[in-house]
């Protein structure tokens, strides 16, 4: 049996890369399919967007071309790095303005699944 692999990376979620890798920590290494129902019970707002970056990966693998077994796929990496910064001032007394960044995530997901396997053709050489 084959080991395919196939990834997806998603870029600017609105959410602080701390916090986002926070939840994707919660499913390193886990099957898929474990994963999707631990992010769909879990309440963090960074939880849709990692769940959405498994859910392309996963597409990716089954849409690649080759049988594979929806019950071997797993994540086999999973990082959180940090995206684009939006420079942003916030007022404050006497006519200053005091300067925030707003920093987003880049979510970055691959998986791995074991190829199906093929049925011998030893019955009709038998006969």
């Amino acid at each position: 049996m084959n080991t395919h692999f196939a990834k997806a990376y998603i870029k600017g979620v609105d959410s602080m890369p701390r916090k986002t890798n926070i939840v994707a920590s919660l499913v390193r290494d886990r099957y898929v399919a474990d994963a999707i129902v631990i992010l769909e019970n879990t309440p963090r707002r960074a939880a849709r967007a990692v769940k959405k970056a498994i859910e392309s990966a996963n597409a990716n693998l089954l849409n690649a071309g080759v049988s594979i077994d929806p019950k071997t796929i797993r994540i086999a990496r999973i990082s959180v790095t940090a995206g684009t910064r939006m420079r942003r001032y916030v007022p404050a007394s006497r006519g200053r303005a005091l300067p925030y960044e707003k920093i987003s995530s880049n979510i970055f997901v691959e998986v791995a699944g074991e190829e199906k396997e093929k049925k011998n053709a030893t019955k009709k050489e038998e006969k």
